[in-house]
């Protein structure tokens, strides 16, 4: 095969692939100091004292020593549970 049709295949590949990247979900942060803490929810507080719940499953990825008190940074995305479609 003709090297800039290589070029081409590769070009209209990465094309297909990109609009579903695009839709995934935008990831965000939190830093606080956990105050609450089960396997299911995390609850973090953050300097100016405002008060974070966030649900925890059993594929939630950490690293290190997670209890009351520790400083953390929790990465999240934003999912949908429900949808109501008003009429």
């Amino acid at each position: 095969m003709h090297p800039m049709r290589w070029f081409y295949v590769a070009i209209i590949s990465v094309g297909l692939l990109a609009p579903a990247s695009a839709l995934a979900a935008k990831k965000y942060q939190v830093t606080g100091v956990v105050i609450e803490l089960s396997d299911k929810l995390i609850v973090v507080e953050k300097k100016d004292g405002e008060k974070w719940e966030i649900d925890r499953t059993a594929d939630t990825k950490v690293e290190g020593d997670l209890k009351k008190g520790a400083k953390v940074t929790i990465y999240y995305t934003m999912s949908a549970s429900e949808i109501d479609v008003k009429k």
